[in-house]
């Protein structure tokens, strides 16, 4: 691997579609716009249900047209998470663990669509992860407490969101929204052995294809620093 490969950039499912849904929803306004000159008085109640139809329809579009164009970056030295709340990064070397998030429940096995990562030190996300993404992510993941707490991976209590400041290994303190993730990435820890979980609605292909890819990223990179080494020696 050489400073010459190209950076590999991942485009959601959720950010598709946003033109045509815009464009869709204008299009069936203006007809129902023009019906509505004819037929107000007999069709009222069904021309109203059609208006907020479109009014849905241009919504959806406008909420996937305010989605990042790329979910994900994928370079030689880092990946990279976009949101429309910020983003965070880890150097390949960071990560200890990828895989498919699996819960064996009684004689099932249930997998989850997420695929989680295990860090060496969660402590670092702290200076790589933007406040604004690391309040909206425990939101966002709250299906994964609820089924934590369901199948009695984690108690009550570890679910709740924790306002405590975090105390660093080196001995600072952090607080906020910061602190609040640490936390709620140990819990999730916990239950299901990894802190960062990546949906399946961030991604353009199948949860074990881009595991795969994950995997493929991380081994190259390995070569890809020797490579660079070497050559800076």
């Amino acid at each position: 691997m050489n400073d010459a490969l190209p950076v590999i950039n991942i485009r959601a499912h959720a950010n598709k579609h946003a033109l045509f849904l815009m464009s869709l929803g204008m299009v069936l306004f203006f007809i129902v716009l023009l019906i509505s000159q004819f037929y107000w008085q007999e069709f009222q109640s069904i021309l109203i249900f059609c208006y907020l139809t479109t009014f849905i329809i241009s919504l959806s579009g406008i909420v996937k047209r305010l989605e990042p164009y790329f979910s994900f970056t994928l370079s030689p030295e880092k990946i990279i998470y976009h949101h429309r709340y910020g983003q965070w990064q880890l150097d390949w070397h960071q990560i200890k663990r990828v895989a498919i998030v699996k819960e064996t429940v009684g004689l099932e096995t249930i997998e989850l669509p997420y695929i989680g990562i295990k860090l060496h030190n969660i402590e670092l996300l702290a200076t790589q992860i933007s406040p604004r993404l690391a309040n909206r992510l425990i939101h966002e993941q709250k299906p994964l407490i609820s089924f934590a707490i369901r199948y009695n991976l984690m108690t009550l209590s570890q679910g709740v969101i924790c306002f405590d400041s975090y105390k660093l290994t080196h001995g600072n303190m952090i607080s906020g929204p910061l602190a609040a993730f640490l936390y709620h990435c140990e819990a999730l820890e916990s239950a299901f052995g990894y802190q960062l979980f990546i949906p399946t609605t961030s991604l353009d292909r199948e949860l074990s294809s881009f595991c795969a890819l994950l995997f493929q990223c991380k081994d190259a990179s390995s070569d890809y620093q020797d490579d660079r080494n070497l050559t800076e020696e």
